[in-house]
């Protein structure tokens, strides 16, 4: 049966996307813990960090990376996080956000009530960032699917 994340990346849920390439994509979460918090997730069903060969860690590290810059500079913010927990959708996925110190960087501060327009507000400054440091290739459609559109 395919993941929640699987059925986001082929559109079939809807999704606020940053980035795309033939290996992975990084996406909004619905309970962002800051503004611009993005899902670096592969294209296939790895259940965990530790079961995924080392080529695709190593990819999905520098789509991290290109992300967290673009966080920081679409945000301001000191720094970039890097959070890998995976208990909530068993397919791996990397969480990436701006951060401004260590105490937020909790699940329990997740925000349930984050709107659909703020998500792809703070999604869309992740992508405009991206786009300004040269990675306009992989920086698809900001919308997975039509019914969000509206």
């Amino acid at each position: 049966m395919a993941s929640v994340f699987s059925k986001i990346i082929s559109g079939e849920f809807p999704g606020l996307f940053a980035w795309a390439d033939d290996r992975c994509v990084a996406f909004a979460t619905i309970e962002p813990i800051s503004a611009g918090h993005l899902l670096v997730v592969p294209r296939d069903e790895v259940a965990s960090f530790t079961q995924a060969d080392d080529d695709l860690l190593a990819h999905l590290m520098r789509v991290a990376k290109l992300i967290g810059r673009a966080q920081e500079q679409a945000f301001e913010a000191p720094r970039a996080a890097l959070l890998i927990a995976g208990f909530e959708v068993a397919h791996l996925h990397l969480h990436v956000l701006p951060a401004w110190g260590e105490a937020q960087l909790s699940f329990a501060n997740a925000r349930k009530d984050a709107s659909r327009e703020e998500l792809a507000a703070s999604t869309e400054r992740v992508r405009a960032a991206l786009r300004a440091q040269g990675h306009a290739a992989n920086v698809p459609p900001a919308i997975s699917s039509p019914e969000w559109a509206s």
